[in-house]
């Protein structure tokens, strides 16, 4: 597995904290809020997200934990890896690097057609080919290094960030010109707004997946796991209150952040509001192409290699795997229609949570990594709430497409060939 020599390494903790802060506030936070207010209306909405927050804190600290104890590129591959051996890794590890491909491509083409109109492009073979061409330039950035990457998606963090922290200012500002939102009792509508903001909030899970290419990785990644969690749901909370307070009918709003932003800072913040919508996605894309090809290599980095996809340049990037990541990326943007290309995405991330978490049990009953039993607890509040959203969120559509993926992987398994005796890769730390 990829781990460059201490010295070498090009990120640092706060990059680090932006790559996470980059992979959870996406496009869904522009939207949300007014589909939480549907379930739970007035301060109920807020509500749900700082239980959507505390929810996911367990998971959090089961990655965090797990994260400091493994100084290698893959994340939930090598902790799976670490406790159940290659099988279970290889699926975990393909079922997630699948996912990530569909999402990447449904975010380039949401992102191409929401802004080539703006540049005078409405069709026509430049917009078929604009999907391909912005995945190809992401790609050419990554394959330049990791440093130049990780200076990309901390000033594509701080960017699209911006405006939002604008708009939680302006409402600041106009506190106590507004009536006080009304406060709802709980009832059972507030689970359904806590499914819906739960895949707004997750995206830390990415953080330890270039373990390998931080200095100090064993402060610098649960520094950034957790604290971006939490630094987004803060963030959440302000924007949603803001929100409810600006908007009476939240609810029945196709913009609320942009609209919020136009209640309280007129018509120029609400368009730098509904701007951020674009950079937010295209900080998206970008930190996608520089983390799926990791879980790629991490598949053939263990006891059976795979074509050498784990094989890194001196700059810190899996070349083939981001190679083979370039070429599928490109070809599915270029096939027109994909609706359904998020179908894997929420099982691929309660894959991860739910593995990790089991890892987190298993490694530390086992006394491996220099864990004790007391310290898997988060384990336990990780794996109620896997459990719940597979249970109450995951579609028949969902299971299906996953199925198929590991049908694939167990395919792809066969291809791969033993590692040679005394050339394994192992963890450093």
């Amino acid at each position: 597995m990829a781990t460059a020599r201490e010295g070498a390494r090009p990120v640092g903790a706060l990059q680090l904290l932006a790559l996470g802060l980059n992979g959870i506030v996406g496009v869904g936070i522009f939207f949300v809020p007014a589909t939480a207010a549907v379930s739970a209306p007035g301060l109920g909405a807020v509500a749900v997200f700082a239980l959507t927050g505390l929810a996911l804190l367990p998971a959090a600290l089961t990655f965090g934990a797990l994260g400091r104890r493994f100084d290698e590129d893959g994340g939930p591959v090598v902790f799976a890896r670490a406790a159940f051996g290659e099988r279970v890794s290889f699926l975990v590890g393909w079922v997630a690097y699948v996912s990530a491909l569909f999402s990447a491509s449904a975010v380039v083409v949401g992102l191409t057609r929401a802004t080539l109109p703006a540049l005078g492009i409405a069709g026509g073979l430049a917009a078929r080919a604009a999907p391909a061409l912005l995945v190809t330039l992401l790609a050419a950035v990554v394959a330049s290094g990791l440093r130049l990457s990780a200076r990309i998606w901390t000033g594509l963090t701080a960017v699209k960030l911006a405006p939002l922290v604008l708009l939680v200012g302006a409402f600041a500002l106009a506190w106590g010109r507004f009536p006080a939102p009304a406060a709802a009792a709980p009832d059972p509508g507030w689970l359904r707004g806590v499914l819906v903001v739960v895949f707004t909030c997750q995206g830390f899970e990415i953080v330890p997946v270039i373990a390998g290419q931080v200095r100090a990785s064993s402060r610098a990644v649960p520094f950034a796991t957790v604290g971006s969690l939490l630094l987004a749901v803060a963030l959440y909370l302000a924007l949603v209150l803001a929100c409810v307070t600006a908007l009476p009918a939240l609810s029945s709003s196709s913009a609320p952040l942009a609209d919020a932003a136009g209640v309280l800072g007129g018509v120029g913040l609400a368009r730098l509001v509904a701007a951020g919508t674009s950079v937010s996605a295209l900080g998206i894309a970008f930190g996608m192409m520089v983390t799926s090809p990791r879980y790629l290599s991490a598949l053939a980095s263990g006891e059976r290699t795979l074509f050498d996809l784990d094989r890194t340049s001196p700059s810190g990037v899996p070349m083939r795997a981001l190679g083979v990541t370039w070429l599928v990326v490109a070809g599915i943007v270029s096939l027109g229609e994909l609706g359904e290309l998020f179908a894997l995405s929420s099982i691929a991330v309660l894959m991860q949570f739910g593995t990790s978490a089991l890892a987190l049990l298993v490694l530390a009953l086992r006394r491996q990594r220099g864990l004790r039993p007391l310290q898997a607890w988060p384990a336990i509040p990780t794996l109620a709430v896997a459990a719940a959203l597979v249970a109450t969120g995951a579609t028949v559509r969902e299971g299906l497409v996953a199925a198929g993926a590991v049908v694939l992987g167990f395919a792809l398994l066969r291809l791969a060939r033993p590692r040679p005796r005394g050339t394994e890769l192992s963890p450093r730390g």
